[in-house]
């Protein structure tokens, strides 16, 4: 039986990855916002039996405090991590700057991610074969990091948001490796495709939108969850992966570049103080 913990694990392929797990037989502990959608997995994990292997916190995962407190519950409750899956992720569709002073987006698909994969590196360092799977647009090359306003307090759009945050996360990937260079954890950057995984933090009429085109071109969260398993399972050598489905990207890209993700580690440091 492995450990996993699923930041975002309530919707989507964080939701189709963590009850794949559960009914796999390993022990699966989610994060999210929503009790109603944590309630429902765990209900599922009482009809299979597999109360005493699930778990929900609750947290709102743009906040600094909330991922330290997510942190600290998960190391009260385990010695040991097999994985970290984390693809919490929201569209804002205005600029919502939280109490720390990030603009929301980032500090969900960036700074959360962050925080988590560094807090529990400790944990992930004792398990078997350990891996962090960062959900992500990797490969992509559009956006870029908005080094003099990180927060967008001037110029704000969700769509620049959103690739700010994408090309901050492929960093993330790149710096970690790079800080960890003797451990044990591996860190998997996965573009999973176009996947119907949820409408739900979209505002009308993008959010119709979207969802006819799902509806006649996205494939299913089954479906998109499925190359990450097989990675999970039977990982490639290499400290960073960073895949499009099935296909490795190519590390020399841009938005991969060395440089950037260290100076974006020290920044983000400086900023979490």
């Amino acid at each position: 039986m492995r450990t996993y913990v699923v930041a975002g694990g309530t919707t989507g392929m964080g939701n189709g990855l963590a009850r794949h797990f559960l009914r796999r037989g390993d022990q699966v502990t989610i994060v999210g916002s929503d009790p109603a959608k944590g309630r429902r997995f765990l209900d599922e994990a009482a009809q299979l039996g597999a109360t005493d292997r699930a778990a929900f916190i609750r947290a709102d995962l743009t906040s600094v405090a909330e991922n330290r407190r997510v942190i600290d519950e998960i190391k009260s409750r385990h010695s040991a991590l097999d994985g970290l899956i984390v693809t919490a992720l929201r569209h804002f569709s205005k600029r919502v700057e939280t109490p720390d002073g990030f603009e929301a987006t980032f500090a969900l698909y960036y700074v959360s991610r962050f925080l988590l994969g560094y807090g529990l590196t400790d944990l992930l360092e004792k398990g078997d074969r350990p891996m962090i799977v960062n959900i992500c647009g990797v490969g992509m090359t559009k956006g870029t990091i908005h080094w003099d306003d990180l927060s967008l307090a001037s110029g704000f759009g969700n769509v620049k948001a959103m690739l700010q945050g994408g090309r901050a996360t492929d960093l993330l990937g790149v710096a970690y490796a790079a800080n960890h260079p003797d451990g044990r954890t591996q860190y998997l950057l996965h573009h999973p495709g176009f996947t119907d995984s949820g409408t739900e933090s979209l505002k009308q009429p993008v959010k119709s939108i979207i969802k006819l085109l799902a509806k006649f071109s996205a494939q299913s969260v089954d479906t998109a969850i499925q190359p990450i398993i097989e990675l999970m399972d039977d990982p490639p050598e290499g400290r960073l992966l960073a895949y499009d489905r099935r296909k490795p990207v190519d590390p020399s890209l841009p938005s991969l570049d060395p440089d950037a993700a260290r100076r974006l580690y020290e920044r983000t440091r400086h900023l979490l103080g």
